[in-house]
């Protein structure tokens, strides 16, 4: 169940089809010698913005074309249930390249920098 608020906050949002939360959040700080996937490298710290959260880890949008995933496991130095228990969208937060797939366009990040 949920208060009479919760449903007038959802009403309102539902009214506004294809806006997209995320977009009024700060940008990430870029580095201008990384513009595009293809300049990233293993080892690199990076700032970036949280832009998701997910029971296995959070998205991270670090200035390229595609946002990087840093697990659960590379989030903290401590055990942790979950990944909201330290991060939430919109956070900016300092990240480590771990691992980059230039086939799938996909690089994983790390929290313990």
């Amino acid at each position: 169940m949920f208060g009479g608020l919760t449903l007038k906050d959802i009403i309102e949002e539902i009214s506004k089809p294809g806006r997209d939360p995320r977009e009024s959040m700060p940008k990430p700080i870029l580095r201008s010698d990384v513009l595009k996937f293809e300049d990233l490298q293993d080892g690199m710290v990076l700032t970036g913005t949280v832009r998701n959260v997910i029971d296995f880890g959070a998205f991270v949008d670090i200035g390229v074309k595609y946002d990087g995933l840093v697990h659960i496991s590379e989030i903290s130095d401590k055990y942790i249930k979950n990944p909201s228990e330290v991060v939430s969208v919109g956070d900016i937060v300092k990240v480590k390249v771990i691992n980059i797939d230039n086939e799938r366009h996909k690089v994983s990040l790390s929290m313990k920098v």
